[in-house]
């Protein structure tokens, strides 16, 4: 990925650093161009996490169906992953975890594509 990407809101960088939601840095469908976003996330055994889209047309969910590979950041941790759709039943955990864990959300949290980040490679501090 280029080593510039287009930034994320500053609300979400600060909150990635806090390590509340998880920064995606991923490869535009349309443009190719880095983009990052910041989403919330459910951490599972081995830097598994899982996040959901609240709408059938994010962009950043449409862009990782295109293609998968992604840097996810939190805090001071970097890894590679790879997002992976998941089937109808651990899209409904993801969603009710997403909902224990923020507080209830936004009515069309889960209408939309939800993954499993799979780590790749090694987890960086100095990403």
């Amino acid at each position: 990925m280029p080593d510039d990407p287009r930034p994320t809101d500053d609300l979400g960088e600060q909150l990635a650093e806090w390590g509340r939601v998880v920064l995606l840095e991923m490869r535009g469908r349309i443009s190719g161009q880095a983009l990052k976003v910041a989403v919330g996330f459910v951490e599972e055994a081995n830097r598994v996490l899982l996040v959901a889209a609240g709408d059938p047309d994010a962009d950043w969910a449409r862009n990782l169906e295109a293609d998968p590979r992604c840097l996810v950041t939190i805090g001071e941790r970097a890894w590679d992953a790879i997002a992976e759709p998941l089937d109808p039943a651990d899209t409904a955990r993801a969603v009710t975890e997403l909902i224990l864990r923020y507080g209830t959300p936004a009515e069309r949290l889960g209408r939309g594509p939800a993954f499993r980040l799979r780590p790749t490679g090694v987890a960086s501090a100095d990403r």
